[in-house]
């Protein structure tokens, strides 16, 4: 085979594998969660939506979201939002929610 050619079955296969790689791989603390992991735990009800925590963090800190991350905390192994909000004066907001109550853990400007 030359290199740089690829047969059908080495192009379906690899993406599949890598798919399973990354869903076999354990949630470590304070690693992100990715989107699969995140529809599965909204559907089984352990957290909530991003459309729901964008409600949450707005009426803590008005302003533009920027980014919603979700991530597993390292001690507590409690399930995170980390929502990055501008407010109108031009100041990045970060915010640390509950992804199962709602409740803020921590607000500070980001860096």
């Amino acid at each position: 085979m030359k290199r740089g050619i690829y047969s059908i079955n080495q192009l379906l296969v690899a993406p599949w594998m890598l798919l399973l790689l990354m869903l076999s791989a354990p949630v470590h603390a304070g690693e992100n969660v990715s989107h699969v992991e995140a529809r599965r735990l909204q559907a089984a009800g352990e957290i909530l939506s991003f459309e729901k925590i964008s409600g949450i963090a707005r009426s803590i800190k008005p302003g533009d979201i920027l980014e919603i991350e979700l991530e597993r905390n390292r001690k507590s192994r409690m399930y995170i939002y980390e929502v990055e909000i501008l407010d109108a004066k031009g100041v990045v907001w970060e915010l640390d929610i509950n992804a199962s109550t709602g409740e803020l853990i921590k607000l500070e400007i980001d860096d």
